[in-house]
């Protein structure tokens, strides 16, 4: 394993911190060495199961000593998490937040220390399975050696990638943090037509998701890209094709180009809410 955080407190105990977490304990990764701090005694319960070390409502002693604080809360809970906790980290911690449209600057302000190292993360819910997709953007303040240790700790939920540029995380947005809904929807309108044409509804689902599971496998094990990989499937004249040229001519990239684009639009937006 990457040389982690020796500790890391968690700001949040909800989906995200439960994954990362989860994570890390699956890795070897001691929980005793993990805090947690959510105002949700119910969401620490979850985590209690999980073995860590510290959990509480406020910030315990264990936790002003994290080596790696996870601001794990939403946008709009990111000010008051952030009053309760500036006042407990350690000298040497940096700080990684997953919260949409929250720049480093503002960060940074809420924590009242202009000199921290901070990760901002852009995660997405297949990390839940160990399967995510992470994009990172680090502070001039973050080590080399704070890099590899939060690499580290997004690796456990699945594959992660440094940005060199902050404004990219609002296209990370666009691709792969919003992305897992966009098959979500194109698998729902498989299965529906699938019943619309005879299947029941297991039986449409099952060969939907099996295909998208199986379609994304091969993408990634194979040497050959996405379009080529289209391209071995469709044979001329035949129902592939049909199909694709069906979807050619409604448009499809189009739309998927004006979803993503709307997607940007409003991450650029949400960071001028937030900070």
């Amino acid at each position: 394993m990457t040389q982690l955080p020796q500790t890391i407190g968690f700001v949040g105990a909800g989906n995200m911190a439960s994954a990362i977490i989860g994570g890390l304990v699956s890795a070897g990764y001691d929980p005793k060495r993990l805090c947690a701090v959510d105002p949700n005694e119910a969401a620490l319960a979850k985590l209690q199961a999980l073995g860590v070390g510290e959990l509480g409502t406020q910030p315990g002693p264990r936790f002003q000593s994290c080596e790696l604080v996870v601001l794990a809360v939403k946008p709009q809970f990111m000010t008051a998490a952030a009053e309760g906790v500036k006042h407990h980290l350690c000298a040497t911690a940096a700080v990684m937040s997953v919260a949409a449209g929250i720049s480093v600057g503002a960060l940074k302000a809420q924590l009242g220390n202009s000199g921290l190292p901070v990760v901002r993360c852009m995660p997405n819910t297949p990390a839940l399975v160990g399967a995510g997709a992470s994009g990172l953007f680090a502070s001039a303040e973050v080590s080399a050696d704070q890099r590899a240790g939060i690499e580290g700790v997004m690796s456990v939920v699945g594959t992660t990638i440094w940005l060199e540029e902050e404004s990219h995380i609002d296209v990370v947005t666009a691709v792969s943090g919003s992305g897992p809904a966009y098959f979500f929807a194109f698998m729902e309108a498989m299965i529906a037509t699938g019943e619309k044409l005879g299947l029941d509804h297991q039986t449409a689902s099952q060969l939907t998701l099996q295909t998208a599971l199986g379609a994304a496998k091969l993408a990634t094990q194979h040497s050959d890209s996405v379009g080529e990989l289209r391209r071995n499937v469709t044979s001329p004249g035949g129902t592939t094709e049909q199909a694709l040229a069906s979807f050619s001519q409604d448009n499809l990239a189009g739309l998927v180009d004006k979803g993503m684009q709307a997607c940007w639009v409003r991450a650029q937006e949400m960071a001028k809410e937030f900070g």
